[in-house]
């Protein structure tokens, strides 16, 4: 005979233990006042400036005095009041000092957990934790975590987002990567450089500002004309070889592992099943050396570039890794829209082609930068056929297949006859696809 009360300790859960963020966070909590006057200065820089006049020097030393202690203790409070916490079922974040707010995360609705770290934090030790959660419009995420513990942290996440038992989500760990490609750095800056983007952003900020200069003869026009400019070119050259650098994609249970950042440092993942839609990208300079590149479309997620340049067996090779049993077919499998398509848009309806596999509906477009748009049947939500007054005369429609990361991928200028078999065709074949997919698990194997 049992004694009383041998059940419920027997059954009795664990408590829950609620941690603290990095010691050093309090740093970064106390630059938000400071980031409010710098604002308020910037968006009013008249009145800043009358009232800075105004100040006498042992004004200003007050107020600094008093100033950084205020903000420095505006730091330690919103990080003594956040905690965070996982149980069985979910990841408990509580913050908030003067309104609280507190975010119940079930964990199996967790679909990607990603580590950061921004350069600053690289040389502290710590990194940032963000979650893609269904259903969520921006990322939850755990700012700052040692970087073992945020690696640790995540691990653990995932294990348990798996379905392993608790006491065994520590022991899982982090499961082992492959890797499967890494861009090297001369490639991507030869890359850069045949990039249409690059030259274009670049030769307007080199001719309009003169332009601007010889029309109005006004600083303030050039300089709000021309820095603008500069920083677009800045941003679709160094900008992108500073963040695609050492550019890493590795497999794992858990989904395609991606490392990147020459100076911001980032670890993300693309979780299995989650995929809606990928884009291989060609443009023109790049045809020569046969590189593509490859963007994604993930539901909840902002990962949005698989691989940022590489030899196109090699990029076919990793999209088989995300659409498995998937295989890219050839520009020559594509069939143009018929010549009277040329009537409703001359000359680029031949960028225009279509081609469904028993896996994936398939349409491309673009004539000096080609896109080829795969989307798997099982991940299309809805199918719409449009056909404005002109296509309706010269017999033609346009097909528009919508996935679960809103958005949408057109088979453009198709003969009116085949459009309309395509949309009950496809409609059924997603369907299909529905009830064949397998569960989006991570570690299924």
């Amino acid at each position: 005979m049992t004694a009383p009360g041998v059940d419920d300790a027997v059954h009795e859960k664990p408590p829950v233990i609620e941690r603290r963020l990095h010691p050093v966070t309090p740093l970064r909590r106390a630059w938000a006042p400071i980031a409010v006057i710098i604002g308020w200065a910037v968006h009013d820089p008249n009145q800043a400036q009358e009232q800075l006049t105004r100040l006498t020097t042992t004004t200003l030393l007050i107020g600094f005095a008093v100033f950084v202690p205020a903000a420095a203790l505006y730091g330690f409070l919103t990080w003594w009041f956040t905690h965070f916490a996982v149980t069985d079922t979910e990841l408990r974040i509580r913050t908030g000092l003067l309104f609280r707010r507190a975010a119940h995360i079930r964990l199996e609705r967790i679909q990607a957990v990603d580590v950061t770290q921004p350069l600053l934090a690289r040389v502290a030790g710590v990194a940032k934790l963000k979650l893609d959660v269904v259903g969520a419009d921006k990322k939850d995420e755990l700012a700052f975590l040692g970087e073992d513990e945020a690696r640790a942290l995540r691990a653990e996440l995932l294990a348990r987002a798996a379905g392993f038992a608790p006491e065994t989500a520590h022991e899982v760990g982090e499961a082992p990567s492959r890797e499967l490609l890494r861009v090297p750095a001369g490639v991507l800056a030869v890359s850069l450089v045949l990039t249409g983007a690059t030259w274009g952003t670049l030769v307007a900020a080199l001719v309009v500002p003169p332009v601007l200069w010889l029309a109005t003869h006004s600083v303030w026009t050039v300089l709000a004309t021309a820095l603008p400019l500069l920083g677009a070119a800045g941003a679709s050259s160094v900008g992108r070889f500073v963040g695609e650098y050492d550019w890493t994609v590795g497999e794992s249970p858990d989904g395609l592992r991606i490392d990147h950042g020459l100076l911001d440092r980032t670890h993300e993942t693309v979780p299995p099943g989650r995929v809606q839609t990928v884009r291989i990208v060609e443009p023109l300079l790049w045809r020569r050396r046969d590189w593509v590149r490859v963007e994604l479309d993930v539901a909840g997620s902002s990962n949005s570039v698989l691989v940022p340049v590489a030899p196109r067996e090699v990029a076919e090779s990793v999209v088989a890794r995300v659409l498995p049993g998937v295989t890219v077919p050839p520009l020559s499998a594509l069939s143009r829209p018929p010549r009277r398509a040329a009537r409703c848009v001359p000359v680029w309806w031949r960028g225009y082609g279509l081609a469904v596999t028993d896996a994936v509906f398939v349409a491309r477009h673009g004539l000096l930068r080609r896109s080829l748009s795969l989307v798997p049947h099982a991940k299309v939500q809805s199918v719409r056929l449009a056909q404005g007054p002109w296509e309706r005369v010269w017999r033609v429609a346009d097909v528009h297949v919508d996935t679960g990361a809103n958005k949408t991928v057109t088979a453009r200028l198709r003969g009116a006859q085949e459009a309309a078999e395509l949309l009950r065709g496809q409609a059924e074949r997603s369907r299909t696809g529905r009830r064949e997919a397998r569960p989006d698990r991570w570690m299924a194997s």
